[in-house]
Order: C-alpha cells, then structure tokens, then sequence
C-alpha cells in the first residue's frame, strides 16, 4: 500500500510532512525490527534533518535497532563533521555509518539470459549483487531520499539507494555502463522502467530484508518538498518521478549555442560536478558550448583519479578500441562519456565530437587539457551574458527541447 501527499507545484508544510512521516511508519509495525535507514549523501537537495527527526520520533524505543547507511555509491565518504551538518541530530540510539567497499555480501546472481532481456540485448553476462551487508542483517531497509532526473537511470531514487547507492564496485559499473551505452542525453529524464531501472529492480528483488521507500520530490537547490510517498520501493518511487518529470524539467524551444552551467558547492569535483553538464546537454545545439563554471572546484575526481589518466571522450570512442579501455573501471568509463557527450569515433578521422565542453573551475588548466576538455579562467566568464543561456544551481533542472 503506497500512500503520497503532495504534487506539482505544491510546498508541503513541514510540521504537516512530520506527522505524516510519524504515521506512516508506525502503520508499518516496526516494533522489535532491525531497521536500516538508506539516506543519501549531500549532493542530493534534501531535508533529512526534518526526515531524521520524525524517523526518530516513530523508531526510537520501538525499533530493536535503527543503524542509517550513508548511500555513498562512487562518492567520497562523508566527515564526522560533514555528516552532522547534512543529518542534523543527534538521534540517541541510531548508528550512522558510510557505506564502504570492505562491508559487502552477496545477496544472489543474475543469470545472463535475464542480464540480456533487462539490457534489451545490450549486455548478456550474469551479475553478481553484491551490496552493503547491512542489508542483510536487518529486518527492513527503509530509503529515504529524493527522486530527480538522472544521466544513468532516467529518474533517480527509490531502488537506487541499493545499486550503486550500497553497492560492489562491479555491479556499480556494471549499471553505469549500460546506462552509458544508452547514452546520459537518451536516457536521463525517461519516465518508466529504463532498462538500467529494470536491472536496478531485479537486484534490489533479491535482498532477503523486507523493503519500503520513502521517496521525495524535493524543491531543487532548497529543503522544500513538494511531493512525497510511501511504500514499496517500485511504486512509491514510481508516485515521485511522475512529479519530478513536472518539476524537474523545463522545455526550450530551440536549442541554445552557449550554456553556463553554475555548479553549486555541495558538488565538490568534476565527478559529480559534472551534473552541470548532463542536465543541459540535450538542449546545446550542434557545435555549441556548455560552460561548466564551478571555481570552487579544484579537483577532477578525488576517489578516481583514473579519469585523469583516461581523459574525457564519446560512447564510440570506447566501443571502436575496446580492447584498450575493456580493464578500466566501467563506472569511469561511463563518467568519461556523460560528461564528454555525443560524437563519433573511427580510425581515421579521430573523434568528433558534438559539443565543446569548457571547465571554469579551480582545476590547473594542464590537468583539464589533458583531461580532453576546454579550460577558462573562471574570472573570464559573464555571468550575465546575454548570449547565453545561464543556469544557476545547476545540476538538478533537467533542461530539454519541446
């Protein structure tokens, strides 16, 4: 049974999302039950202190143990320090905890054959769901986090939280990458079961723990919420990205030659700065540019640094010389297409790509170069240039053509 408030253009009262939380999970009779709180790191808009409060008031003293998983999937782990402000707190009694690659247990294999179905023939080998343990040693795993449009799955959240969220290196980029033979500016914003949703539900399918969802329509770049729903996972998931694709979404209706993405600053690197791309690319006409400023940042990917040996490319470039990218991580590979966009690949003319993609950020311009992107001093850029399209908080607003 799925219950949800809220909707397009609405703003939920918060005391009311408070009591309307409590409930809920009290009507789940978690009294005595292990229950592990899947949450999402801070490059999510989301108010988890509001979420956090209300979980305690119906957990504590009933729940038999409450531990909240910080679902990490390819991002740093987050500080002591970091983790109070991004929870608020303290919540006597609850565990909060990083999800790390060295907590990770087996949950069941998907055969090939299934593999190839869910993919529509894109990938045909099995996979092994390896996730957090902590799934596994707890009654419930209850999600809670925020539904946006996503460069991988189409709409983020729900499953999600499980692959990659608390999930093995090699279903991470296993996922990723079939999402990146889909390509990010196909798939992001695509309402439905994505092939890479299909696969993300088939894991999570396999988790022995009983799962609910607590899934969010989150005013983008604030804590305001305007949807909510509970229940199952697939369908409280399902209620949300219906509103994110109302809210999330603005249409042009024409492309635009010049894009300056402003990256806010709970996006750290390029590995997740890179939402600033991803979210306007489908709107950038052929030959265009999208400016990704963010002078704050001063790294390409603190926990991948082998992007930097790999550089930024298209789909192609990989599939045509795979025998020498096939040993990379597949999670990084993906990255490197997301960011870098469509364009072609062959032997004899090189890549061609289909837009420029210039970094205005804190990264020394030899690194960025190397990386196959453009550079700009982040002092040169007009942020008023009326030629431009200029987005601010970049990253969440998925932009796409009528």
């Amino acid at each position: 049974m799925t219950s949800t408030i809220g909707g397009p253009g609405q703003v939920l009262d918060e005391a009311y999302v408070a009591r309307w939380v409590e409930e809920q999970v009290a009507a789940e009779h978690l009294d005595g039950k292990r229950v592990c709180v899947i949450v999402p790191d801070a490059t999510r808009s989301c108010p988890l202190p509001m979420l956090m409060t209300a979980l305690h008031t119906a957990l504590h003293g009933r729940a038999a143990a409450v531990t909240v998983l910080i679902a990490l999937g390819t991002h740093a782990p987050m500080t002591e320090a970091q983790l109070r402000k991004h929870l608020g707190g303290p919540y006597p009694g609850f565990t909060v905890r990083n999800h790390d690659q060295d907590s990770l247990v087996s949950v069941g294999v998907i055969p090939a054959d299934r593999v190839k179905r869910l993919s529509d023939g894109r990938m045909s080998q099995e996979v092994d769901v390896v996730l957090n343990r902590a799934v596994t040693e707890h009654d419930v795993c209850l999600v809670v986090g925020p539904v946006f449009p996503h460069e991988v799955v189409g709409f983020s959240g729900g499953n999600k939280y499980f692959v990659p969220g608390v999930a093995g290196e090699e279903i991470i980029d296993f996922s990723h990458w079939l999402g990146a033979l889909i390509t990010s500016a196909s798939i992001i914003g695509t309402r439905g079961i994505t092939p890479v949703r299909a696969l993300i539900d088939q894991a999570a399918a396999l988790i022995p723990s009983r799962r609910l969802a607590l899934c969010l329509v989150v005013q983008s770049g604030t804590g305001a919420l305007h949807a909510a729903s509970f229940g199952p996972p697939e369908e409280s998931w399902a209620a949300c990205a219906d509103v994110s694709a109302e809210t999330h979404v603005q249409y042009l209706d024409a492309p635009v030659a010049k894009v300056i993405s402003i990256v806010p600053a709970k996006y750290d690197d390029m590995w997740t700065g890179a939402k600033g791309f991803y979210k306007v690319e489908p709107v950038v006409a052929d030959g265009g540019q999208v400016i990704v400023y963010a002078p704050h940042i001063t790294t390409i990917a603190a926990m991948h640094p082998e992007i930097e040996e790999i550089g930024y490319h298209c789909r192609d470039y990989f599939l045509k010389q795979w025998d020498r990218f096939a040993h990379h991580h597949w999670g990084v590979l993906a990255h490197s297409t997301h960011l870098r966009g469509a364009g072609t690949y062959d032997a004899t003319h090189g890549e061609r790509l289909r837009v420029t993609v210039t970094l205005a950020t804190g990264i020394p311009e030899e690194v960025v170069r190397r990386a196959n992107l453009d550079h700009l001093d982040p002092a040169a850029v007009d942020l008023a240039d009326p030629g431009a399209l200029v987005v601010p908080n970049a990253g969440e607003v998925l932009f796409r053509l009528r």
